[in-house]
């Protein structure tokens, strides 16, 4: 029994050991470094990379990244993102990229008390709560808290754009 017991104890150390270090090595990857881990954020990571903008989401923040999975980003009318892609057309992606980060870093708790909250690129965006989802700008959270050295993420369902 003591031997049943004693090897139990020592699973439990290992499984409990294997979480921490499974969180703490989540928590050394910044916004950048997580996205580009999730493949469904692979056109994300594809346009912040075209946007210029990796060095600064992979600064110290905090950073709060409302981020459209590679579906949502489908979702745009034919030829929207390719030509968003060009680098002729730098400032605009950048303009909507930016558009989907919030200073500070603002989680799931924090979200669903907000009507509203000013992006990095300097519009407001609307939040809503609505049986027990949270909307921005019309677009569904459907992941929160996604924990970053940097920040945090929420993924959207929807490419949301500026108002200006």
């Amino acid at each position: 029994m003591f031997r049943k017991v004693s090897l139990f104890a020592i699973g439990l150390s290992f499984a409990i050991s294997t979480v921490a270090l499974a969180g703490n090595y989540k928590a050394k990857k910044d916004i950048v470094d997580t996205a580009a881990s999730v493949s469904d954020f692979s056109t994300l990571v594809t346009a912040v990379q075209a946007a210029g903008l990796v060095d600064t989401l992979k600064s110290d923040g905090p950073f709060t990244v409302f981020a459209p999975t590679n579906e949502a980003f489908a979702a745009l009318p034919d030829g929207t993102l390719e030509s968003l892609l060009k680098p002729e057309n730098k400032e605009k992606l950048v303009s909507i990229l930016t558009y989907h980060v919030v200073a500070g870093e603002v989680k799931a708790a924090d979200v669903v008390s907000l009507s509203q909250a000013e992006t990095v690129q300097g519009d407001t965006i609307d939040i809503k709560t609505k049986y027990g989802k949270v909307m921005i700008d019309g677009a569904t959270v459907t992941q929160t808290d996604i924990a970053t050295s940097n920040g945090v993420i929420h993924i959207i369902d929807k490419v949301i754009l500026p108002n200006s």
